[in-house]
């Protein structure tokens, strides 16, 4: 889309911002629902979510109200003192999850740095791994954030050139994905595994990677594995988490427990950025006053809104939801027979559709669907992702089946 309001703000941005992302060609409003609107009016069907940020759907009402009755009470103190908000969210968080302790920070990458340091505590004072020796195993296609240490055991080269030097302590395995089975990749996750190993970190569903499902069984076999070996399993769920996948959690697919679970996106309720890191008493028992902390983690704000954000989780059948549509989309988009197509897969609201290159480019693909009203992105040039609000209806998901229909038979 283009106009002369949507072209000013997009010059504006090319002009003054750094240009470390590539968006669409598109300026955003306002939101309401699954629904956005442009500077210019036009209106479009969400499919992207913030990357699973916007679960309960743009301007939730009840959200919108307990961000405005709490920012005129308090908003932030820092961690120097406690607060109501902090300590209610707390107590809900454990009650749903069943985790005995939570820290919270902003991001989703602080929340996998604060993983990555318990589980280096953990290793050095309980296991007995000598200081500074502690290594983590991480799975090939990986992707938990953007800071130095996280690029730094990242596969991927163009999120890692020119920003070394990286630091040491990751091994790297190869996730249940494409001509790797489950007990191939179990085998190299166990090769893996030496006297120093403190813990495994994965994601249950690989979706930067382009929503890369394993095999069924992977779960469980890797929780096997690490209470065999005395390892942790530690598992990041910014973006499965909280209903994105049919179920509160990924990793309940599987009928497992990890023993660290990494959140984010969704449980600021498309409002605040906030984030947790959640295990036992045992585990978190190893930080200490000032050994880990941030100025904003926790604040009375954010804990407001996460905390009615969770309740909504259920009060609007959020997870059911997910999982019926998410099974009517996926079976629609898998009945669209077209040579461009190579694959769809996914779980939940949570859809990846992978494009033959040689047909066309998944960006290309995704300026059509914008053209039709629809809001998507691509990855790795060939997968596209939906991942709609969690408000989502049906007949919204039939308008999107159409619009995408129509937009790969015209090519």
């Amino acid at each position: 889309m283009s106009g002369s309001l949507q072209d000013a703000y997009i010059k504006k941005e090319l002009l003054f911002g750094a240009q470390n992302y590539s968006p669409l060609s598109v300026v955003l409003e306002r939101g309401e629902g699954a629904y956005l609107w442009d500077v210019d009016g036009n209106k479009y069907l969400d499919m992207v979510s913030a990357y699973s940020a916007v679960s309960h759907g743009h301007s939730h009402p009840e959200l919108v109200k307990t961000i405005k009755d709490q920012v005129e009470k308090l908003s932030i103190t820092s961690r120097a003192f406690y607060t109501e908000p902090f300590a209610d969210f707390l107590e809900s968080i454990t009650k749903i999850t069943g985790y005995e302790n939570v820290l919270t920070m902003n991001t989703g990458a602080e929340a996998v740095e604060t993983a990555i340091k318990a589980a280096r505590r953990w290793g050095y004072f309980t296991k007995g791994i000598k200081e500074d020796k502690a290594e983590i195993i991480v799975a090939d296609g990986n992707f938990h954030g953007r800071t130095t240490t996280i690029v730094g055991f990242s596969s991927e080269e163009s999120y890692k050139k020119g920003f070394g030097p990286f630091g040491s302590g990751f091994i790297t395995a190869k996730f249940c994905w494409s001509g790797c089975g489950l007990e191939e990749s179990i085998k190299s996750f166990k090769s893996k595994i030496n006297k120093n190993t403190c813990a495994i970190l994965v994601e249950p569903i690989q979706g930067e990677a382009g929503i890369r499902v394993p095999e069924e069984g992977w779960l469980k076999e890797l929780r096997k594995l690490c209470d065999k070996e005395n390892v942790l399993l530690i598992l990041d769920e910014i973006q499965s988490g909280l209903g994105r996948t049919g179920k509160l959690f990924a990793y309940e697919h599987e009928d497992i427990i990890p023993d660290g679970l990494i959140l984010g996106k969704a449980l600021g309720g498309a409002m605040m950025p906030i984030s947790a890191f959640l295990s036992s008493k045992e585990i978190m028992n190893h930080f200490n006053s000032g050994s880990h902390g941030s100025t904003f983690g926790g604040n009375p704000l954010a804990s407001k809104v996460a905390t009615k954000a969770l309740e909504l989780l259920y009060k609007d059948s959020l997870i059911e939801n997910s999982k019926i549509l998410g099974e009517y989309f996926k079976s629609a988009l898998k009945s669209i027979d077209n040579k461009i197509i190579k694959e769809v897969r996914g779980r939940g609201l949570w859809i990846g559709m992978e494009l033959n290159k040689s047909e066309i480019d998944a960006k290309d693909l995704c300026f059509m669907l914008l053209n039709e009203g629809l809001l998507c992105k691509e990855t790795h040039k060939s997968v596209i992702r939906f991942a709609p609000p969690l408000v989502i209806t049906k007949n919204q998901v039939d308008w999107a089946i159409n619009k995408i229909t129509k937009a790969i038979k015209s090519i």
